[in-house]
C-alpha cells in the first residue's frame, strides 16, 4: 500500500506540482517496479519510437500565440465564408445587449410561463417578438417558446401539413440528425411521410 506522506518529502507537494526524484521512486518502489520505463514495458519495441522527437525550440506565451495565429490563419474560416453543415451549430451573432438584456431581473422568471403574474417579463418578451416576427414576414400568427431546434423543427413540419392538409414533408440531408430523430418522430404519430 502507497504510503502518502512518505510523498511529501518537502514543503511544495501538492497535486498540481510534478513530483519530485524521491516521490517517484517512492511510487515505483510501492507497485514493485524499478524504473519508469518499466511502466511501459507492455509496449512492443517496434511501436515504440526510439529518437528524440523532433520538436520546436521552446516559446514563451506570447510567441506560442503568435505562432498558433499564424498557423490557424491558414485555415478556411466561417467568418469569411458560408457554412450550413455543423448540426445545427451555424454562425450567429450575438448583440452586445443581449447580455444587459438577461442580466434584468424581470427574465429571471420560469422558463415555461404557466403564471402569468409571476413571468410578466417573459411574457412581454415572447409578445414583442411574436409581433415583430409577423409584421416582418406578414403571417398573421408566430409561434415563440418553443423548448429546442428538435421540437421546434417539429411542430413547424405539423402546423405546415395541416394548415396545407399534406402529408409529405422533405428534409434536407443536411439537418442535425438529433433533429431528425424528433421530426420522424412526431411524423410516425401524425401519419406524415
Amino acid at each position: 500500500m502507497l504510503d502518502e506522506r512518505k510523498l511529501k518529502d518537502d514543503g511544495l507537494s501538492s497535486r498540481y506540482i510534478p513530483n519530485t526524484q524521491k516521490q517517484q521512486e517512492t511510487m515505483l518502489e510501492s507497485i514493485g517496479l524499478n524504473s519508469m520505463d518499466q511502466l511501459f514495458d507492455d509496449i512492443p519495441d517496434e511501436v515504440k519510437l526510439d529518437r528524440e522527437l523532433n520538436l520546436p525550440k521552446p516559446m514563451a506565451e506570447h510567441e506560442l500565440l503568435k505562432h498558433m495565429r499564424k498557423m490557424s490563419s491558414q485555415n478556411v474560416n466561417t467568418e469569411e465564408y458560408c457554412c450550413f453543415m455543423g448540426a445545427g451549430a451555424y454562425d450567429h451573432y450575438i448583440p452586445a445587449v443581449i447580455k444587459h438584456m438577461l442580466s434584468r431581473g424581470e427574465f429571471y422568471t420560469a422558463y415555461t410561463p404557466y403564471q402569468p403574474e409571476i413571468s410578466q417579463g417573459t411574457l412581454q418578451a415572447i409578445f414583442e417578438y411574436q409581433t415583430m416576427i409577423c409584421e416582418l414576414t406578414g403571417m398573421d400568427v408566430a409561434n415563440a417558446s418553443m423548448y429546442d431546434g428538435a421540437s421546434a423543427s417539429a411542430e413547424a413540419m405539423i402546423l405546415a401539413c395541416s394548415s396545407k392538409n399534406k402529408r409529405k414533408v422533405a428534409i434536407s440531408r443536411t439537418l442535425n440528425p438529433e433533429y431528425k430523430d424528433v421530426i420522424k418522430t412526431y411524423a410516425k404519430f401524425n401519419n406524415i411521410d
